[in-house]
């Protein structure tokens, strides 16, 4: 079984830091920061333990104590590190360029993304355009915070009101949407995604200008960015990856008629094309109340006809965070957004 998240904070972490900050500073508490850092809480809390405690073992106003931070930030890692870059959010709220700074020193051992968020909240502008400046860094770990930073909805993140409205990460993602890492590219496709969530069409137009004006990567990153609005069957997006809504047949559907509870449900369908062109592919499982759609492949047909096959199986391996009720289901087979075969089938206590 992994380890749970909140277990990597822990007195070999918190120990890294202190080690360092005492090298760093040797009137630094070594003993009774690690002491007085170490808890029982759950993750985030046991982040701001240790970000607690290294505001309590550093008597200094924060442009004194960034210096020291910086100094350290090559002998960090993400667990260590994470802590540090709370403690920035939190006490050098008043001191934008020290901070951003700071952050971006950090940022390569323990990204600062979460911790420029409130930066972003009470500067705005101002912490923007610091932030369009590190996309052009040589760093790539710093280009991928100009963009993850940025997110409308970044994971375990606050909301930042003036993000969640096209436009003002453009210059960002225009300067990072064909970079040479994948890594920063992930996190600009991430980055579309989220806008299309509330801004469908203001994220189809970003798309298409940039396919219009090319780049090496701008495929990769245009369907990455688009895979909520295919889930969804967006007519639009659909468009921009050339897949017409409506094409495409299902031959045949084959499904096991029951499953237990902990199996996998295998099926096979046999699709036709109507003509040339991408068949986007997804499979829904539905019940009363609910329907989940999951990914199932893509086809190119060179020609009206074509026959293409494929197998797959849906497991029902409980989860903590789901409970799948015994009881009657529904399997659909999406072709390009539109619902093309449907087939019944039980799942059943083992």
């Amino acid at each position: 079984m992994a380890q749970p998240l909140k277990e990597m904070i822990n007195r070999r972490s918190v120990t890294v830091l202190a080690d360092g900050l005492a090298a760093a500073w040797p009137q630094f508490p070594h003993e009774r920061f690690v002491e007085s850092a170490l808890s029982e809480l759950e993750l985030k809390e046991r982040i701001r333990r240790v970000a607690v405690a290294l505001h309590e073992s550093l008597p200094m106003p924060f442009p004194s104590a960034a210096p020291l931070l910086r100094s350290v930030a090559g002998r960090l890692d993400m667990w260590s590190g994470w802590p540090v870059t709370d403690y920035v959010a939190a006490r050098g709220l008043d001191h934008l360029d020290e901070a951003m700074r700071t952050l971006a020193v950090l940022t390569p051992y323990s990204t600062g993304e979460f911790a420029v968020r409130p930066y972003l909240e009470r500067y705005g502008e101002a912490a923007l355009e610091i932030m369009r400046g590190w996309a052009g860094s040589p760093d790539e770990h710093l280009r991928r915070l100009a963009s993850e930073g940025t997110r409308a909805r970044l994971p375990w993140a606050t909301r930042v009101g003036r993000l969640m409205v096209p436009g003002p990460t453009y210059p960002i993602l225009d300067a990072l949407r064909d970079d040479p890492s994948e890594y920063v590219r992930r996190s600009v496709a991430n980055h579309v995604n989220d806008l299309t969530k509330e801004h469908p069409e203001a994220a189809l137009d970003l798309l298409g200008r940039w396919r219009s004006e090319g780049g090496s990567h701008v495929e990769r990153v245009l369907r990455h960015a688009l895979r909520g609005l295919l889930r969804s069957g967006h007519p639009g997006a659909l468009a921009l990856v050339g897949a017409a809504p409506g094409t495409g047949r299902v031959e045949s559907l084959t499904v096991d008629d029951t499953v237990a509870v902990g199996d996998k449900l295998p099926f096979t369908v046999t699709l036709r094309a109507d003509g040339p062109g991408p068949l986007v592919l997804r499979y829904a499982v539905r019940r009363e109340g609910s329907r989940r759609v999951f990914h199932l492949g893509e086809r190119v047909a060179t020609a009206a006809g074509e026959l293409f096959t494929v197998a797959r199986s849906h497991s029902f391996r409980p989860v903590t965070t789901r409970v799948e009720p015994p009881g009657p289901r529904e399997l659909e087979i999406v072709v390009n957004g539109q619902v093309r075969a449907s087939a019944p089938f039980v799942l059943v206590e083992r």
